[in-house]
């Protein structure tokens, strides 16, 4: 089963799944399929993290956690968007190249199928060198990502040659091709990484950053690594969760959250009544604080990932949970004991075998910097916007956050993706994740929770109406309909501000089960906001 937010790269995946790749293989095919037919937010021009588990083969009982995170360029410095009063510069770290870290999509795909893939380079990209150089046939879902950006792809002509039609919107029906990808993509399936780290893409990029006052320089991708690491894990009501580790806040601010909450027992409770969001908002609100200040690239920074998910933590910080009344945020600070874009996507994949794959990658915003670099054919990421270019400002997903993520040369932005792994037995249960910004962990978790707690089927629980705390701003943000009148009114009474924020992310997900007969069968579903995807299976 393969669950993505384009149906084109769910089918390539699941029929690399059929002519006997693993999961592995199939995750390669559709991170390279989403490049083509997602362009808002598959990429490789970005970066991400993939959380692995491994049931069958040589690597059988292992999980395992590939971080291709992007880097700040060696020439980044901690106040190169704030001006000479030390203010931040407007939309200097979201637009244009001094926006751009060192990608590492290309990096971490092929690392991955190298380590851990059963099939060739050739073979797991040929689907999507295909699908750029003959087009892909737009539905609405397509059309409707596409439009929000109609300005924008008018204002570079490298971009409009592909991204409008002849100068007007595309439309339900048409067909975009992008020879200028494929030939990208080719280079990369003949020469490996180094085509776009050493090679002419490289220098493409390099050129055009130089020409627009960008800071990357060709030993930037040169010296770029992937690391593969030991995943987060805990536990929560007889589950084991696998998720992801810093540079991402995912694992361990999912984990924390679940800590608090275990004791609880929510599945006793009524779906989104006051009571249950009102612990889990003060779980939210504590363990978003920490994130903020506490953690960062562990390259850089020492991050106390024990000492947040340790049982004395998660008690304090259940006994500083007032009943029946909200925490004002502005009453916990940073360093007390209590104390990032949504155009993101997410892969889930489970093979025959039982091995799983979780892979979230991103642009951070909106078509990332919104630049492609001459006729390389794709968009290049905004991700120094996820660095905190001073403390205690907002990010574009509005994080206010520490000294751990200031800039430094070299350096991975601190991070919200959360592909997680959720093992029952031994075995795989749940393969989740999303995009969404900030709100990626809450959506993963609501999702686990949707599951485990509220015995909601997996297209259920993704569907189902979200909420979201952050500590700051203060705001309990929701999707329309997901408190009743009365919920709403109980919280408003205990002091929460709410606010619908509308709908947000697009989570992936797969179930493990069984039917009547106790065979394994596998559910898939993708999230209904985003209907240009699919999950697909055999």
């Amino acid at each position: 089963m393969v669950a993505s937010a384009q149906h084109y790269a769910s089918e390539i995946g699941a029929d690399i799944l059929r002519r006997g790749g693993n999961a592995v293989d199939a995750a390669v095919a559709v991170g390279y399929a989403l490049a083509v037919v997602h362009p808002c937010c598959g990429n490789i021009g970005g970066g991400g993290f993939a959380t692995l588990h491994f049931a069958a083969g040589p690597h059988a009982g292992q999980d395992r956690f590939i971080d291709f995170r992007e880097k700040a360029p060696l020439a980044a410095t901690a106040d190169m968007f704030l001006d000479r009063h030390g203010d931040i510069v407007p939309r200097l770290s979201l637009d244009g190249y001094k926006a751009v870290a060192v990608p590492g999509t290309v990096m971490g795909l092929d690392t991955m199928l190298r380590r851990y893939g059963t099939m060739s380079r050739a073979q797991v990209m040929a689907p999507a060198i295909e699908l750029a150089e003959k087009g892909y046939v737009l539905v609405q879902g397509d059309v409707d990502i596409l439009d929000l950006a109609t300005r924008r792809f008018a204002q570079d002509k490298n971009v409009a040659g592909i991204f409008l039609d002849h100068g007007r919107p595309w439309k339900v029906g048409g067909r975009i091709k992008q020879p200028e990808l494929a030939a990208s993509l080719r280079l990369i399936e003949e020469q490996g990484a180094d085509a776009f780290y050493k090679g002419p893409i490289a220098a493409a990029i390099v050129a055009a950053s130089k020409a627009d006052g960008g800071i990357l320089q060709l030993k930037d991708l040169a010296s770029y690594t992937v690391a593969d690491t030991a995943p987060i894990t805990c536990a929560y009501h007889g589950y084991r969760v696998v998720s992801a580790p810093p540079p991402s806040s995912g694992g361990t601010t999912l984990c924390e959250i679940l800590g608090v909450l275990a004791p609880y027992h929510l599945e006793t409770m009524p779906f989104h009544a006051a009571e249950p969001v009102h612990l889990m908002v003060e779980a939210m609100r504590r363990a978003y604080l920490d994130r903020n200040f506490r953690l960062g690239d562990p390259d850089f920074v020492s991050n106390p990932v024990a000492a947040l998910l340790s049982p004395a933590h998660e008690r304090d910080i259940r006994r500083a949970i007032l009943p029946g009344r909200a925490t004002p945020s502005s009453t916990l600070k940073p360093g007390q004991p209590l104390h990032e874009g949504n155009e993101t996507t997410h892969v889930s994949i489970v093979d025959a075998q039982g091995n799983a794959v979780s892979m979230t990658y991103t642009i951070n915003a909106l078509l990332g910097a919104k630049v492609i670099a001459g006729h390389t054919g794709f968009f290049l990421n905004d991700e120094m916007d996820d660095f905190s270019a001073k403390p205690m400002a907002p990010n574009l997903f509005g994080l206010v956050q520490g000294t751990p993520d200031k800039i430094e040369p070299g350096k991975r932005p601190l991070s919200s993706m959360s592909p997680t792994i959720v093992m029952k037995d031994g075995q795989v249960f749940m393969v989740i994740g999303s995009p969404g910004g900030s709100r990626i962990i809450t959506i993963t978790l609501e999702a686990m929770l949707n599951v485990i707690d509220h015995h909601m089927n997996i297209a259920q629980a993704i569907d189902a109406p979200r909420l979201h705390h952050q500590w700051l701003p203060d705001i309990v943000e929701i999707e329309s309909g997901a408190l009743s009148d009365k919920a709403t009114a109980e919280l408003e009474t205990m002091g929460y501000d709410i606010e619908d924020h509308g709908q947000w992310g697009d989570a992936e997900g797969i179930v493990v089960g069984r039917n009547h007969a106790g065979a394994r069968v596998l559910f898939g579903a993708n999230d209904d906001r985003r209907p240009a995807g699919a999950a697909a299976g055999y």
